[in-house]
This record gives C-alpha cells, structure tokens and sequence, in this order.
C-alpha cells in the first residue's frame, strides 16, 4: 500500500493553499509573500509579448479574421492559409492561389484577433515558423502581450469561481511565469500545456479571472530586483517542497519549502494507492532487480517528497528517485510512504 500527499511538484504556491488562505481574509500580497519566501510584489513596464506554441501543423495552416500577412491586406471575412515550400513559409488564399513569400515567418494580425483553423481563437497574432525537427511542418504560434495571454492562463490553471484573492495570486504567478519560463523553442517562448501552464485563448476567458488579470495589471514577483520563476502546482500535502529537492538544479532562496495549513481543501490532500506483490514488481520493473522485497527511503525534501530511494530486490538492490517511483506507480506526487498489507 502506498499512502501519499499532495498532488505535483509542490514547488512554489499550492493552489489550494492559497485558495484557503483567500477564504480566510488573507490578500494576493500576502499569498505570494507566504509561498515565495523574501519577495516582493513589482511593476513591470511597458509591453511585454510572448510567443506561445499552440500546434504544429503537418499540412497548412488556415486562419481567418486577419487584416495582414506579410505585407498584404487580407479581408478578415475570409481564408487563408500559412504553406510551408522548403525553409519559408508562403501566404496563398483557402483555394491554394499564391499571395506572397513571407520568408521564414508567415505573421498575420487582425483587429486584436486571430482564428486558427482547427484550434480556435486567439489575442494578438499568428505566427507560422518551419518545424525544425520535422521538414514539412509548420510551428504554430501565437504572439501576444503578456496581459492578454494571462487572461486566456487564469481560468485554466484556477476555477473563475475562486475568491479574488486567489485569482489575483494566479494573475502575478502567471505574468511572472511567462516572462521567466520561455523554453526556447523555434519561434516560441512557451507550450500552451503544463510544460509551461495551461493557455486556451479567447474562448477561455471569464470576467471574474480577467478582472483578476485588470487588477493585477504589470505586476510581477520580484527577488533581488529580478522577476521571480514563479512555479506553482495544484497542492502540496501540507508542506511545500524546496525546489533543489525536485528540479535538481541550486538552491533559489525564494522557492524554499514552508508549510501549507489550508491544504485539506485539496481532494488528493492525502490519497492511498493499492497493489498486490505482483503488480507493484511489474510497475517497478524497468528500474527492479527481480521482485520487490522493499522501498528504502534514502533521502527526503523538507515536505518530506521522496528525493531518493533503494529498491530491495530478490535479484540485488537499485537507486531510483522520487520521481521515477511517482511516474511508475502512477501516484500523484513524490510525497508517498510504503506499507506492507497483511492479507
């Protein structure tokens, strides 16, 4: 049996945590002051664009309710499409006639928006890049300021009918996010998935996270006088994780574990996993020397997230981390503790 707490990185802000905090009359300063120890809240200025992977296309890429692309006009009524012809990127009509060459970036802009053939609506602009690991695809993307993609990011990652507070918490986390985050791809700072964080666009949004977004305007986590990397997951189990123990990289002295008290509103706050002998050898098996005889935990965060551990084996012992054990057994973090079951 494996009893568990929490459910992901546990880096950063828990999204429970915070929202019980909201409920009990703590402001989005406070909450980020609490998750993300020594920082402070900061003011960006001016315009900030991300770039944000949406798709990648292995034909052409239609689009419509654009003015623009590559130096044409376009009649927003009607479609168009992106065509990859070797390293550039062609603009031709829905029919297939030839518009213009745009080089190695088709971008098109409308009136604020843009739809995407097969993927939806979105702020801000297309843009069509050639897939660099695949020679006949096209990267699709979409820019856009910061301010615009936090709206289509809020109602994603917490549910519109949170408390204020919270929802202004997710707006500052997620502005700094993206503009610490970027993940360079080919033409793009950030996925549109929990690579990065969850981004649907226009269809998405909602008026209580865009109020949130509206109120929290430019406002970012700061430390030291940079912008924060901000991580954050849905909760901790109680304790958050310091982010050395899961990202392996240095300590940061923001991201420090602390505790969570209102934790408990998390549906997998605490959660239990079974398995019989046999089941649980095979789980294990890429990493097992024969069948499980027994877990050792040899190393521990502060939350305490499994960090290391030995597999006692009927064939000899094996190290695995914590993360190797949690994607294994399917468990919904590295927070877990094993118990043999009589029976």
């Amino acid at each position: 049996m494996v009893r568990g707490h929490g459910f992901g990185h546990g880096v950063g802000v828990s999204q429970y945590g915070a929202y019980g905090y909201a409920l009990h009359g703590k402001d989005y300063r406070f909450i980020l002051a609490h998750y993300y120890q020594g920082s402070s809240v900061g003011q960006i200025e001016g315009t900030k664009i991300v770039r944000v992977l949406l798709d990648i296309s292995p034909g052409d890429v239609g689009f419509s309710a654009a003015t623009s692309a590559c130096g044409v006009t376009l009649d927003p009524a009607r479609n168009y499409e992106a065509h990859r012809d070797g390293n550039r990127v062609k603009l031709r009509s829905a029919s297939g006639k030839p518009l213009a060459d745009c080089g190695s970036k088709l971008r098109a802009a409308g009136h604020g928006k843009v739809t995407i053939g097969g993927v939806g609506t979105y702020r801000g602009v297309l843009e069509a890049v050639p897939t660099e690991s695949n020679p006949g695809s096209l990267n699709v993307i979409n820019a856009l300021p910061v301010e615009q993609y936090v709206k289509g990011v809020i109602p994603n990652e917490s549910p519109p009918s949170w408390p204020p507070a919270e929802l202004r918490a997710q707006a500052v986390e997620s502005r700094s996010f993206a503009l610490t985050a970027g993940v360079g791809g080919n033409g793009f700072d950030l996925y549109d998935d929990t690579r990065s964080q969850v981004y649907d666009g226009l269809s998405s949004e909602t008026a209580t996270t865009n109020a949130a977004t509206e109120a929290t305007r430019g406002q970012v986590v700061t430390y030291g006088g940079k912008i924060a990397e901000t991580y954050f997951s849905a909760c901790s189990g109680g304790y958050t994780e310091s982010v050395q123990n899961v990202f392996f990289g240095p300590a940061i002295p923001y991201l420090t574990g602390v505790p969570d008290p209102y934790d408990y509103y998390c549906p997998l706050h605490d959660w239990m996993l079974k398995f019989s002998g046999p089941e649980i050898s095979a789980k294990l098996g890429a990493y097992l020397d024969g069948k499980l005889k027994q877990v050792v935990i040899t190393k521990r965060g502060v939350s305490p997230r499994i960090v290391a551990a030995k597999l006692i084996g009927t064939g000899g012992v094996t190290k695995v981390s914590g993360e190797q054990l949690e994607v294994a057994l399917g468990a919904y973090s590295t927070w877990m503790s094993f118990q043999k079951v009589a029976g």
